[in-house]
């Protein structure tokens, strides 16, 4: 089995691909927030295909990492309360913010973009505080 560290420098590397691949063949940010949203809206059909491949593919991942490398245990400590609210505030900022961590963090930190550079310390900094509060209370 492979270390935990390789398997993240193959996701990291896959995200950047993905990311690079889309930008260089039509010019798009991969914003997954954005990309969803132009899913759901349906406004261009051309577009709309585009956005479900890249969806698709996104969510046929895990099973691409099930053939080649077999199951991965994974235990989740947290409440489901917590966990949707988590989603929640995690949707409900990523739409505030106009991007999520993919769309900033990948793609617009890579272009040096004040804004997403901003958005980056703003999620960063609430994510280490808020696991320094809740390791506080818990």
């Amino acid at each position: 089995m492979n270390p935990d560290w390789i398997n993240g420098l193959v996701g990291g590397l896959m995200i950047g691909a993905s990311a690079g691949l889309l930008l260089l063949g039509n010019g798009r940010i991969a914003g997954i927030s954005g990309i969803l949203g132009g899913l759901l809206d349906r406004s261009s059909a051309i577009a709309w295909k585009e956005r479900a491949i890249f969806i698709g593919a996104m969510l046929a991942s895990p099973l691409l990492y099930l053939l080649l490398f077999g199951e991965k245990s994974i235990e989740i400590t947290s409440e489901p309360a917590m966990l949707i609210a988590a989603g929640l505030l995690v949707g409900f900022g990523a739409r505030l913010g106009s991007g999520c961590t993919s769309g900033h963090g990948v793609c617009g930190s890579a272009r040096l973009s004040k804004r997403s550079l901003a958005a980056m310390a703003t999620f960063m900094g609430t994510a280490i505080g808020t696991v320094a509060l809740v390791n506080l209370l818990g």
